[in-house]
């Protein structure tokens, strides 16, 4: 088979980037428009539009019984909006959710979320609905000739281009949205006061923002709560467009306790009870005891939050708890919307109210139009009735002897096209029934009608009087209360964890296997706690809970943690590794605790060391800092404390030898190798023969403990002196009975 030339004739040509451009504008477009952004007539998204709309097809009024949910879901992808089932009862849901919306629009049965998480709800085919009374606000004039008609995605029905409103739906409700370049961000609103500054608008075109405000005091959440912002926030916002205000939980004080009795708007109190519930584990909350959720149908909201003791200042924990978890939370504001003229654009709230006006005087008059075109086609007709009435036998005669009656009719009795179509299609009984005094009386009523339908659309004041009582007249059917509280307060503020936390004394015992824990006091005896099978104590240190506790690992490096952060020591404590990062293989060798200024002596096995300020080893990286540089194959001491500058320093080595001398003849460094504490002969040092086993320092008064494994003996400051040299020298050879293999030592002191 032979190739065939290919034949681009006819086919339209063009730059990729021509054509990538205009497909990305196009879908931008698409989704400003048609998907992400409310248009300002009835505050509605297209897919919330098509949700309504078919509902109302289906006869789901307030008055009807619910239908499952399926079944609107499917007409409205079915009918008017191709697109994915789950999106679509998303979105139904929403309008369903108390919680969600201010004034729901869809009057659910079945699980339908809760404000723990509200993606929470069941599926389509288990729950139920139908509309809302409020969802007369905005289809109550969707037949009076009211808005726009266009076809459906296929062409074969017709859906509204926008639902008449009766109220400003889209501060009511708010929305969000996010598009292609923009987003929206539009906050609930009573309303009541929506329609009070509605109608002082329309009564005083020229009003300012401040006016309005003195209606529309804030937004108004679902969830109630409290807004805190300063009124010049919300003025912001409101002359602007673009803002934030902040919103608090509202609590109560019982016996106690703080009560949590109402959550900011789309905040979890799952989600809250969670993060209260993390600070409890990491120590941050010392003053609070408890916290339960007695939450039930009477109080749908109610967290009870126990304090430690009666003398905890709970107005000042729960501010803690507003400025550490979501019992506070900030809101943007961004009111961007479709306008009339169909451009997204950022509105403050007189321009918001002042076009959704227009709006609703073009609603209402088309509605008075389209009521005036009935009336007259009804006057007309009941003109062309009279005539049948006064001459109903010749009617009835002409009917029954022409073929064509309706040319006829209208010759004879000079009707209309229309009035003799309604005369031809009237029964004959209904003729024969016709009553002059009737047909007069219903020509006098719609003549009056007709004067003042005319009336109203000659006069723009009747017509806005007429607008304002219909605003006035849906508030007091459909309004309610303020839910939210408005108290301007200052932003809350963690308090500082050093208050937090009460600054008791504390001990940090470190075992072996680098495991860490804490007890209050310091009369905790280390060796009579429970270790891990194969784990020991390795070293402890004292000081205060509000201190930090310093490791030092085999490598030489140091590291710090807060003290109050360690675990109890009623368990066996949490392994130093899952909280910080130490080189592979190093062991943590010991712990200190004290002020910065106290002085620390740091040695080696290798017989090396110097003193140290403990300032000078506290870091926050988990990796540490290198402070104590370690020769190879050595091994780091544990830590000692130096109490007195008349103390002295004791040594002892792994052939029972013992030394002491003036802790003042250690030098004092911020870091390095040390100075020879220690003499250890060159060939027994590299071959690791003989090792510096423990180091101590001894105040005046104090006394050393030396322990071989279990085995302990204890050397008081006067046996001392038969140990006293220099440092760097030998040291004396421990009397006969004493362990030989001291591999640690511990100061003593008295009192």
């Amino acid at each position: 088979m032979q190739d065939q030339e290919l034949n681009f004739e006819g086919v339209e040509r063009q730059p990729l980037r021509t054509f990538t451009e205009k497909a990305y504008l196009d879908y931008s477009m698409y989704v400003i428009l048609d998907r992400a952004l409310p248009a300002i007539g009835d505050g509605l998204k297209p897919v919330q539009r098509r949700i309504i709309y078919a509902m109302s097809e289906l006869g789901l009024s307030a008055a009807s019984k619910h239908k499952k949910s399926a079944r609107t879901v499917g007409d409205v992808i079915g009918k008017f909006h191709p697109h994915g089932d789950s999106a679509c009862y998303e979105a139904m849901v929403l309008m369903a959710q108390s919680f969600a919306y201010r004034y729901t629009i869809v009057d659910g049965q079945g699980n339908w979320g809760s404000q723990d998480d509200p993606k929470e709800f069941a599926a389509m085919r288990y729950t139920e609905a139908k509309l809302t009374r409020y969802s007369e606000v905005l289809l109550s004039e969707l037949a009076h000739g009211t808005v726009d008609w266009t076809q459906n995605f296929d062409g074969t029905l017709e859906e509204p281009v926008m639902l008449p409103a009766r109220l400003p739906n889209l501060l009511l409700n708010g929305t969000s949205g996010i598009a292609v370049g923009m987003a929206t961000d539009i906050p609930p609103h009573n309303l009541r006061e929506v329609a009070a500054a509605c109608i002082h608008l329309l009564e005083d075109p020229e009003a300012t923002t401040a006016a309005l405000m003195k209606h529309i005091k804030g937004p108004d959440l679902p969830t109630g709560a409290e807004i805190i912002s300063p009124r010049a926030d919300l003025k912001e916002f409101y002359e602007n467009g673009v803002g934030s205000f902040k919103a608090r939980a509202v609590y109560e004080i019982e016996d106690g306790n703080a009560v949590v009795t109402a959550f900011p708007f789309q905040v979890s109190p799952r989600r809250v009870e969670e993060q209260i519930a993390e600070q409890m584990r990491a120590k941050k909350l010392p003053m609070l005891d408890d916290l339960r959720n007695e939450s039930d149908h009477e109080n749908p909201v109610r967290l009870v939050l126990i304090p430690r003791s009666n003398r905890v200042d709970l107005v000042e924990m729960m501010n803690h708890l507003f400025a550490t978890t979501d019992l506070e939370r900030n809101y943007r504001v961004n009111l961007n919307i479709i306008g009339l003229d169909g451009r997204p654009r950022v509105m403050g709230l007189k321009a918001i109210l002042a076009e959704w006006l227009d709006f609703r005087i073009a609603t209402v008059t088309r509605r008075l139009q389209h009521r005036l075109e009935r009336v007259n086609r009804r006057l007309h007709i009941l003109e062309g009735l009279l005539v049948v009435y006064l001459n109903l036998d010749e009617v009835i005669r002409i009917i029954r002897r022409e073929d064509e009656p309706k040319p006829v009719l209208m010759k004879r009795f000079k009707l209309s096209d229309e009035q003799a179509e309604e005369i031809l299609n009237t029964r004959l009984r209904h003729l024969a029934r016709l009553e002059e005094m009737k047909i007069r009386e219903e020509q006098k009523q719609l003549a009056v009608e007709r004067e003042e339908l005319e009336a109203l659309l000659k006069s723009k004041t009747k017509l806005k009087k007429l607008v304002a009582s219909e605003i006035r007249e849906n508030a007091e059917r459909h309004g309610d209360d303020r839910r939210t509280r408005i108290i301007e307060r200052e932003a809350a503020q963690a308090i500082d964890e050093t208050t937090l936390i009460p600054n008791e004394p504390l001990s940090v015992v470190l075992s072996t296997g680098g495991f860490v824990r804490s007890a209050k006091g310091h009369e905790i005896d280390p060796h009579s706690l429970s270790y891990k099978s194969g784990d020991g104590f390795q070293s402890m240190a004292r000081g205060r809970s509000l201190q930090a506790a310093v490791f030092i690992d085999s490598t030489g490096r140091t590291y710090s943690l807060p003290a109050h952060s360690l675990p109890s020591a009623r368990g066996q404590g949490e392994p130093l590794s899952g909280r910080l990062n130490p080189p592979d293989g190093a062991k943590f060798a010991g712990v200190m605790m004290g002020e910065p200024e106290d002085l620390w002596l740091l040695a080696s096995d290798a017989g090396y060391g110097f003193t140290v300020r403990l300032k000078e080893l506290i870091t926050d990286r988990r990796a540490g800092k290198t402070v104590l540089n370690v020769p190879d194959n050595a091994i780091v001491l544990p830590p000692a404390l130096v109490l007195s500058p008349e103390a002295l320093v004791v040594v002892v080595s792994s052939e029972g030898k013992l030394l002491a001398f003036p802790v003042g003849d250690v030098p004092e460094m911020p870091r390095g190798k040390g100075n020879k504490l220690y003499d250890i002969p060159g060939k027994k040092a590299a071959a690791r023969e003989e090792l510096m086993t423990g180091v101590a320092v001894v105040p005046p008064k104090g006394s050393v403990a030396l322990w071989a494994g279990e085995k302990q003996k204890t050397l008081d400051w006067a046996d001392l002196k038969s140990y006293r040299g220099q440092r760097a020298q030998r040291g004396a050879v421990l009397p006969r009975g004493w362990p030989r293999k001291v591999d640690r030592l511990e100061t003593v002191l008295v009192g």
